[in-house]
């Protein structure tokens, strides 16, 4: 499972990242401080699931979700 990490506080991404690397099973595709890199590197990498902190600058986890499946519906 591809995952893409999204969050402005970079102690909460390598907590997230720490975690998730202990399952074989899952690969962290990708991790960004905002909201436009977010929408970017998803539609690089086409994750399975996207972990968007929900306050982010540039587009919040709303709006950056909207634009990811805008973009990638699948």
């Amino acid at each position: 499972m591809k995952i893409l990490l999204a969050d402005d506080h970079e102690l909460i991404l390598e907590g997230l990242r720490t975690i998730l690397a202990k399952n074989a099973d899952w690969e962290v595709v990708g991790s960004v401080c905002d909201g436009r890199s977010a929408v970017k590197l998803a539609a690089k990498t086409q994750p399975d699931i996207a972990v968007l902190d929900i306050s982010m600058p540039e587009l919040n986890g709303i709006e950056t979700t909207r634009q990811i499946l805008r973009e990638s519906p699948s």
